[in-house]
């Protein structure tokens, strides 16, 4: 499951707006669920300042779904944000809201080749998937267009909402909104199509892999969740790389490839013009979490590129 079906909630910006048709149903006790250990109660920003001579770019890891009580953020991020004349994000924070947006949307939630889920699901997986929809009074036949991916993040949905994760809290959804009343620019690193296409290329058979494991076990989606919630609220790197990233690049390479490292090469020019231009001014560039970790991070990208590299984290050891 935290290959990708949650990993999901760190990469793709997207997720909180695509749906599936219908919603799960929230696994039992998903409101009194805790995660094995508590949230730490000293909160840490996933923060990193990339420099040159004359500027820098914060690299600021996201999660695309928060809670009221995750807000206030961590200084250090207040910090950034001031110290910054624009904003960078996955996308473009106006085309969030584009009409063109859903109709995209849409457009790659289902199929262009014939198929429908019946015939790219095993059967086992398709009466589980019934039985669960059944017991909100869905069917399978609502969901039949829809491919794997759609329905994975249908049922990531359900859950987060019962947990009291909201899109609207997420980070990057909350600095743009503040970058807007600050009058700072904000532009996006790829198209909507672009993030789309990435998750629609997954091959069906790791598609399919993640919703079996939510269909076997939802109540562990849950204690996952919240677990990968507690990391990024404490700022564990390495917790999040070991177990999410690492985890997502054994057991679904393409899919890794595809949402984490394709991206993250074909955003690394456009972070690095940020310090290459002659501007003398600093940028805060906002992504998904698991796209700053590991070697095909952009913190370690850039760090191999010869700039100076530092984690902004108040209170935290040093490396």
């Amino acid at each position: 499951m935290k290959s990708l079906l949650l990993a999901i909630a760190l990469t793709a910006l997207l997720v909180p707006a695509t749906r599936a048709g219908q919603a799960a149903p929230a696994p039992a006790s998903t409101s009194s669920t805790t995660s094995a250990t508590a949230p730490a109660a000293t909160r840490h920003a996933l923060l990193w300042k990339v420099s040159d001579a004359d500027s820098a770019v914060y690299l600021l890891g996201a999660f695309h779904l928060l809670k009221q009580d995750d807000y206030p953020l961590p200084a250090e991020v207040d910090r950034a944000f001031d110290d910054s004349a624009a904003l960078l994000f996955e996308v473009d924070p106006a085309a969030m809201t584009a009409p063109e947006t859903v109709v995209a949307m849409q457009k790659y939630m289902g199929y262009d080749n014939g198929k429908t889920l019946s015939t790219v699901l095993p059967k086992a997986t398709l009466d589980k998937l019934g039985t669960l929809l059944s017991a909100s009074g869905g069917t399978l036949q609502a969901v039949e267009h829809s491919e794997p991916w759609a329905v994975n993040l249908g049922l990531l949905l359900g859950v987060t909402q019962a947990m009291g994760f909201r899109p609207e809290l997420g980070l990057d959804r909350q600095l743009m909104e503040r970058a807007g009343k600050a009058g700072k620019p904000a532009a996006g690193l790829e198209t909507i199509d672009e993030q789309l296409q990435a998750m629609d290329s997954a091959p069906y058979a790791e598609q399919a892999q993640g919703l079996e494991e939510f269909l076997d076990d939802p109540r562990k989606a849950v204690r996952q969740l919240q677990d990968m919630h507690d990391w990024w609220r404490a700022g564990d790197v390495t917790r999040l790389d070991t177990d999410m990233r690492a985890e997502m690049a054994r057991k679904t390479p393409e899919s890794y490839r595809l949402l984490d490292v394709a991206r993250n090469d074909a955003w690394l020019p456009k972070v690095e013009k940020r310090l290459a231009e002659d501007r003398k001014t600093n940028t805060l560039v906002v992504v998904g979490a698991l796209h700053l970790l590991g070697s095909d991070g952009l913190v370690e990208k850039l760090r191999a590129r010869g700039y100076r590299v530092e984690r902004v984290c108040d209170g935290c050891a040093a490396p």
